[in-house]
């Protein structure tokens, strides 16, 4: 499930390649989080190409300071292309504000992502994320956690995350998501797997209120874990949330989920450091909503279930 900003080199316009990665430039945040936003924010910043699929100007680049050099994604704010039902603000600043939110929630699910200048002005860098390799078939059991080390963290990050299976219902380890056309009149259950990793970022969506969430979002990265990229489209005051992972609509929220959701109730409350931060990269009005859902979430207890209002699922899908 290639994303369109995650392609491999040849993709990419440009065959110039970066220099090698050095200390926290291995695509995986390590626990020098701090030194890696130091280094997006502050370093310089080089093209390398452009991603030639993305419907929004985005760069590969290297970034280097201080002796490390790591390889990052800029997305210029003069490279968005306007959206009627996105008025207010960038879609490089709610990008910065989803990182913020998922830093909060304390699961590290989105790449650390600020927002700078860079050769083409303001933007949104992203430290690059270099994705394991995905098995082709079905056949993991889903129920793997991120803190898994050793041979169980390999084989969680190989797993595949979606798949097209023939049956009526799902099965073990997988979760429904509804059926596709496949060509032919012939149609498909997609499912995806029933993971720990995804049903927290099921939550991190439903907050942001996501709009585009698609398989080819996900990024199973070494060691098992999972970071999720592309989130210009969030933060509306109206509810966007579209998704493949529809798998536990109205299912109760885990007791971790319901834990961390209490924590972003305090860090939303006025003055506090998450309502700061977000008061710099979107509306109040926004924010406020962010709020509200969090204290729906809170409230009912379940994963959203689709509004009927607005398409449930993006397209493409992946």
């Amino acid at each position: 499930m290639p994303a369109p900003e995650r392609i491999p080199a040849g993709r990419v316009t440009t065959p110039t390649a970066g220099p090698a990665a050095q200390g926290p430039a291995d695509g995986v945040r390590t626990d020098a989080g701090p030194d890696v936003k130091e280094l997006i924010t502050h370093g310089e910043l080089t093209v390398r190409g452009r991603i030639r699929e993305a419907s929004n100007a985005v760069l590969y680049c290297s970034v280097s300071y201080d002796g490390h050099t790591a390889h990052c994604v800029y997305k210029p704010v003069a490279g968005e292309r306007p959206l009627w039902d996105f008025p207010d603000g960038t879609l490089a600043q709610r990008e910065v504000a989803a990182y913020e939110v998922s830093e909060a929630t304390g699961w590290g699910l989105v790449p650390p992502t600020v927002l700078r200048e860079g050769p083409y002005g303001e933007g949104m860098c992203q430290l690059w994320i270099e994705p394991a390799e995905t098995a082709a078939s079905a056949g993991s059991d889903g129920e793997g956690d991120d803190d898994a080390g050793g041979a169980d963290a390999d084989a969680l990050a190989v797993a595949p995350l979606l798949a097209l299976v023939e049956d009526d219902e799902p099965g073990d380890g997988w979760k429904a998501v509804g059926f596709a056309e496949v060509g032919e009149g012939r149609t498909a259950l997609l499912v995806h797997a029933d993971d720990a990793r995804l049903r927290r970022l099921a939550v991190l969506d439903a907050v942001i209120n996501n709009g585009d969430r698609k398989g080819g979002h996900l990024l199973p990265a070494p060691g098992g874990r999972l970071y999720a990229i592309d989130h210009g489209v969030t933060f509306n005051v109206d509810d966007k949330l579209r998704t493949l992972l529809w798998g536990w609509a109205g299912e109760p929220l885990t007791e971790e989920a319901l834990g961390v959701l209490a924590r972003l109730a305090d860090a939303l409350a006025d003055g506090a450091p998450l309502a700061t931060r977000l008061a710099e990269l979107i509306t109040p009005a926004e924010t406020d909503a962010v709020r509200s859902r969090v204290r729906d979430l809170r409230h009912t207890g379940r994963h959203p279930e689709p509004s009927g209002q607005w398409p449930a699922i993006p397209w493409p899908p992946v």
